[in-house]
C-alpha cells in the first residue's frame, strides 16, 4: 500500500457559533454562506511557489498602503498602514485569496441535491421553481452540523515526542490528525449523540470537554499524537514519517487493546471495541475485505471482558480502490456509505494530503482539513469554559469525489447489537447492488468468507465481468445469532 504524503501548505479556518435550528427537512429562504468553498483541481503550489505568490500579492498591497499614507503625518501614517495590513491579513478577503493561492476555488454551490453528512440528510430546496437555486434552512442546519464536528489540525509547540526532537507534526502528521477526527466523532456520537451541536454559550458539557482533553498534545492525553506513534511502532509509525490508512487503522486497534491490557476499562476514556475489517494482519492483498460477524463479536467480548453480550463497536475498513485514482465503479458505493446512520466518514483526501471526509452532495465530498498550523492546546477535564475554537471550523470545503486518493479507510460506529445488525443489513444490500465489485462483504463465519480476490487496480476495469458472484448472495451469507 502506498503511503499518504502531506502537502506543505495550511488553510486558515474561521470559527463561529451557530444557533440555527437543527431541523434539516424544513424548506424556507435564507442567504448563501460565503464560506461555502470548493477544493480546486489544480495541483498544490510548492512552498517556494506559494511564497513567491504571497510576496507578489503583499508587495502590491503594501504599495497601495504606501500611496494612501503619503498625505498623513509620519506617526499616523505608520499606525494606519500597520492597522490596514492587519485588517487585510485577518479578514475574510485574505482567507479567500489564501485558499486560491493554495489550490482552492471559492464557490457558492448552486446544487439543490440532498446533502448527506455522517448519516444525516439535509434538504436543499428551491424557493420558487422559476428562480435560481437558493440555500434554505436545510443548508443553515447543515452548516451548524458541519461546524460542530471536531477539527484536529497540525500543532506546534508541544512537548517533544518520545526521544525525538519533534515538537510539531507540520508536513507529516495529517493522517494522524484525520484519524483523530474520525475517532473523536465516534466518541461524540457515543457520549453526546449524533444530534449534538456545539453550544454557543459556556459552560460546556463535561463529556465534550473530556473528549477534547483526550486528544491533547501530550502523553497525558490517551489519544494524543504521542501515544498514537508509540502504539504504531509495529506498523512503522515514527515522528516525521508518513503513514497510510491501513497502518493508521491497525494503530488505533493496537491502542484500544493496550487500554484493555492496562485494565483501564473503568476510566471510560475509550468506551468501545475496535474491529479492523481487513484481509490479513500484514496488509491488504487486493479484493474486497470481509466483515466477519463472529470476529466482531469476539472483539466486543474481549473488550468488555465478557461482561456484556455486545459492546459499542468502532469499525474501520481500510481499502485500496485503484492505482493512481479511485476506480469509478466504487464512487457510488463510497457516497452511499454516508447514508448509513452508523457513518463516521472517510480517512482520505487528495493524493499527498490526508483529510477527514464527512459528507457528500452529488459528485462532491465535504471535508475537514488538518493542514492548518495552530499552537498546541491541552484542555483540562474540569475547564468547562475553555476556549475550544481551534477545534471547530465553519469553512465548508469540497473536493470532487473522483479525485480522492484510492488508499482510504471508512469508519462506522455501532452502539449495540441491534445497531450492528442494522449496519450489516445495509452493508449487505450495498454489496448486492455493487454488480460484483463491493467495497466489502459481510459473512457470519470465516468458513463462508472467500479467500483472495481480484485486485482493485485499474486493470480490473477491462476484466470485470464474472469475477465475483456477490450480487444476490451477499444478504444470505450472514445472520446474527
Amino acid at each position: 500500500m502506498k503511503n499518504i504524503h502531506e502537502r506543505t501548505d495550511s488553510s486558515k479556518n474561521s470559527y463561529t457559533s451557530s444557533t440555527d435550528s437543527p431541523d434539516h427537512r424544513i424548506c424556507g429562504s435564507s442567504s448563501s454562506s460565503s464560506n461555502y468553498s470548493e477544493a480546486g483541481s489544480s495541483t498544490h503550489k510548492s512552498p517556494k511557489s506559494s511564497s513567491s505568490l504571497w510576496s507578489g500579492f503583499l508587495g502590491s498591497a503594501f504599495s497601495v498602503f504606501d500611496t494612501q499614507k503619503k498625505d498623513s503625518n509620519t506617526t499616523t501614517r505608520s499606525h494606519g498602514w500597520t492597522a490596514a495590513v492587519k485588517r487585510v491579513m485577518n479578514g475574510g478577503s485574505m482567507r479567500r485569496i489564501q485558499e486560491r493561492v493554495l489550490g482552492y476555488k471559492t464557490n457558492v454551490s448552486n446544487s439543490i441535491s440532498d446533502i448527506w453528512l455522517l448519516g444525516v440528510c439535509y434538504k436543499i430546496c428551491l424557493q420558487d421553481p422559476s428562480q435560481e437555486p437558493v440555500h434554505t434552512t436545510g443548508y443553515a442546519a447543515f452548516s451548524h452540523d458541519f461546524s460542530s464536528r471536531i477539527l484536529m489540525t497540525y500543532r506546534k509547540g508541544f512537548v517533544a515526542i518520545g526521544d525525538s526532537k519533534y515538537t510539531s507534526d507540520v508536513n507529516w502528521g495529517c493522517m494522524l490528525r484525520s484519524s483523530q477526527m474520525l475517532v473523536a466523532q465516534a466518541l461524540v456520537v457515543h457520549q453526546l449523540g449524533r444530534s449534538w451541536r456545539k453550544p454557543s454559550l459556556q459552560p460546556y458539557e463535561e463529556d465534550y470537554i473530556s473528549i477534547l482533553h483526550n486528544f491533547g498534545d501530550s502523553e497525558d492525553s490517551p489519544f494524543s499524537i504521542h501515544n498514537l506513534l508509540q502504539s504504531g511502532e509495529g506498523y512503522a509509525l515514527a515522528p516525521g514519517s508518513w503513514v497510510g490508512p491501513y497502518a493508521m487503522s491497525r494503530t488505533w486497534e493496537t491502542l484500544a487493546r493496550k487500554k484493555i491490557d492496562e485494565n483501564n476499562l473503568q476510566d471510560n476514556s475509550f468506551p468501545m471495541a475496535i474491529y479492523v475489517v481487513s484481509g490479513d494482519e500484514d496488509g491488504e492483498r487486493g479484493g474486497a475485505p470481509v466483515l466477519c460477524i463472529e470476529d466482531a463479536s469476539t472483539q466486543c467480548s474481549q473488550f468488555s471482558r465478557n461482561q456484556v453480550e455486545f459492546s459499542p463497536l468502532l469499525l474501520l475498513v481500510p481499502l485500496v480502490l485503484g492505482l493512481d485514482k479511485v476506480n469509478p465503479r466504487y464512487l457510488p458505493l463510497l457516497a452511499a456509505t454516508f447514508t448509513f446512520p452508523q457513518s463516521l466518514g472517510i480517512l482520505g483526501g487528495r493524493p499527498g494530503a490526508s483529510t477527514y471526509i464527512i459528507g457528500v452532495q452529488d459528485d462532491k465530498a465535504f471535508y475537514l482539513d488538518p493542514h492548518e498550523v495552530q499552537q498546541a492546546v491541552n484542555i483540562s477535564k474540569d475547564n468547562l469554559e475553555a476556549d475550544t475554537s481551534s477545534y471547530h471550523c465553519n469553512v465548508v470545503r469540497q473536493i470532487p469525489l473522483e479525485s480522492i486518493d484510492p488508499s482510504l479507510a471508512i469508519g462506522f460506529y455501532c452502539r449495540d447489537k441491534d445497531d450492528f445488525q442494522d449496519f450489516c443489513s445495509r452493508a449487505s444490500e450495498l454489496a448486492a447492488e455493487s454488480n460484483g465489485a463491493p467495497l466489502f462483504t459481510v459473512t457470519q463465519t470465516r468458513q463462508l468468507a472467500k479467500p483472495g480476490g481480484t485486485s482493485r487496480g485499474e486493470e480490473e476495469v477491462d476484466s470485470f465481468d464474472g469475477v465475483d458472484d456477490a450480487e444476490g448472495s451477499a444478504q444470505d451469507e450472514w445472520q446474527l445469532l
